[in-house]
């Protein structure tokens, strides 16, 4: 029996440009916004020298913006949380790049350690906070870029146990 090759039936792919998708300059899926936030995550050398620890209040620098997007980097030492909130009408991708974040919804809590990534859609309630013992450091992609982030009462977040987030 005679079985034909992908190659003899579609034919060379560098023989048809055409049907070749240019890459895009700047994410527009879900499935996008968590790759440019895995690549930024795995080159230490974009983020890790503009990392900045304050006893004080969160730290954060925008790392990024784009059509409609942005890239925040925070830093969490231990104790310091976002409070209960949501991010008006952007959705987003938290993405843990060192130590580890609790993360607080009417789910359930979760331990988001190194690598962990969370998407999210717009009125998704939570709250993150350092529950650890050491800093951690955090990056988060917001599209449409970030206009709001309303608070919300404990109520919206009761603590029940669910199982850890899955790293990447």
């Amino acid at each position: 029996m005679n079985s034909d090759s992908d190659l003899q039936i579609a034919g060379d792919i560098l023989e048809v440009p055409h049907l070749l998708q240019t890459p895009r300059e700047h994410p527009a899926t879900v499935a996008e916004f968590v790759g440019l936030a895995r690549s930024i995550a795995a080159d230490r050398s974009q983020w890790e020298h503009l990392v900045r620890y304050d006893t004080t209040s969160r730290w954060y620098h925008r790392l990024r913006t784009g059509p409609g997007y942005e890239v925040w980097l925070l830093s969490w030492v231990p104790g310091q949380g976002s409070g209960v909130h949501d991010h008006g009408r952007s959705s987003g991708v938290l993405t843990v790049l060192d130590g580890t974040l609790t993360e607080r919804t009417e789910r359930g809590t979760r331990a988001l350690r190194a690598g962990a990534q969370r998407v999210f859609a717009p009125g998704y309630v939570h709250e993150v906070m350092n529950d650890a013992l050491e800093p951690a450091v955090s990056l988060h992609v917001y599209y449409p870029g970030l206009t709001e982030m309303p608070m919300h009462t404990a109520q919206h977040c009761e603590a029940r146990s669910a199982p850890d987030a899955v790293t990447a």
